[in-house]
């Protein structure tokens, strides 16, 4: 049975269309079967007068039920874009990063005949990510819905006028404050926009929706993490007249009047990575991130890791004293007498 493998690419970059060359062929020679959009196949044959093995086109040749897996060439936002073609169908997404940080791909540029092979020993493991739905309403009517794997975004539309806006949880009013914005997050796009804003680091296995607020004029604005069953909601309040926009991961917008209403919640459909390594996610962020972590020591020698290890004697608790009804101040509670 032949094995395809879809390849996209940002094809405005040299290195790029470089780099789906060589993937192309390495997949051809390790007999599989490289399969492409027809745009970018016909840029690659114009740019290297045509190609030196034969290539599938996706929607002609071949369905995306055919495709085994996608071999995805750039950054993020390529992954991203990606994910919009794959995310109803059981086909995961392999990245190779041609960008910067590239967070959601899973190899080098120079790594990339390591990759090849990797995929042709069908040496790689899939995780499912988790995406969120996205309802806006206007006036008691739906207007828009769309899904983001990493957030959906909702910013002031006007440079010089901040969006008053009123933050929910499940039907319960949190809050209300003037801000930039506010970004509402998966636990994969905590290390995208919502980082940028302050948010926190929250791991993919998490399971977990997320609230950044961006450059708030308010005491109680802090990043917030609830649960994944949960509704959230935004409200533009008309206060100001500002409109707002609400982007879903940088590729899709819809515009907020004042009194638009945005909800979330967890989507049914998840986007799927291919993972060619066991490397843990914190591995993940010092590499990326470049994070010092000279002087680190490790778990003990012969401990097992988050195990208690050889007994020891427990440590013992206060001793109950005269003053052990004294509160955390160091004030004692009142007696019945006086109560």
């Amino acid at each position: 049975m032949t094995r395809r493998i879809l390849l996209l690419a940002h094809m405005g970059r040299e290195d790029s269309m470089e780099a789906t060359r060589e993937a192309s062929a390495q997949l051809y020679g390790s007999g599989l079967s490289p399969v492409m959009p027809a745009g970018q196949q016909a840029q690659l044959e114009a740019r290297f007068n045509g190609l030196d093995h034969p290539t599938e086109v996706i929607g002609q040749d071949v369905g995306l039920a055919d495709i085994e897996l996608v071999m995805v060439l750039g950054g993020d936002g390529t992954i991203l874009r990606a994910a919009e073609l794959v995310r109803h169908v059981d086909v995961p997404l392999l990245g190779v990063n041609l960008g910067h940080v590239g967070f959601l791909a899973e190899s080098e540029r120079a790594d990339l005949a390591q990759t090849v092979q990797w995929i042709a020993s069908r040496s790689y493991s899939v995780e499912e990510r988790m995406t969120i739905d996205v309802t806006v309403w206007h006036r008691g009517a739906k207007i828009a819905h769309t899904w983001a794997l990493n957030e959906a975004a909702i910013e002031k539309a006007s440079r010089e006028r901040m969006i008053e806006v009123v933050t929910e949880v499940d039907g319960k009013p949190l809050t209300s404050y003037g801000c930039d914005g506010i970004v509402l997050a998966t636990p994969t796009g905590s290390t995208a926009y919502a980082f940028s804003a302050g948010g926190p680091i929250v791991w993919p296995e998490v399971e977990a929706l997320l609230i950044t607020p961006i450059s708030a004029h308010a005491l109680f604005a802090k990043p917030l993490v609830v649960s994944p069953r949960s509704t959230l909601a935004v409200e533009i309040l008309g206060r100001t007249d500002a409109h707002a926009v609400l982007w879903c991961d940088g590729r899709r917008s819809v515009d907020l009047p004042p009194g638009a209403r945005v909800e979330v919640t967890k989507s049914r459909d998840p986007v799927r990575l291919a993972r060619t390594s066991t490397t843990p996610f914190s591995a993940r962020l010092v590499r990326k991130f470049e994070l010092p972590i000279h002087g680190w020591r490790g778990p003990v020698p012969g401990a097992p890791l988050g195990e208690p290890g050889p007994m020891v004697p427990e440590v013992p608790p206060i001793a109950w004293s005269q003053g052990a009804d004294e509160d955390a101040t160091g004030g004692e509670e009142p007696s019945q007498e006086h109560a």
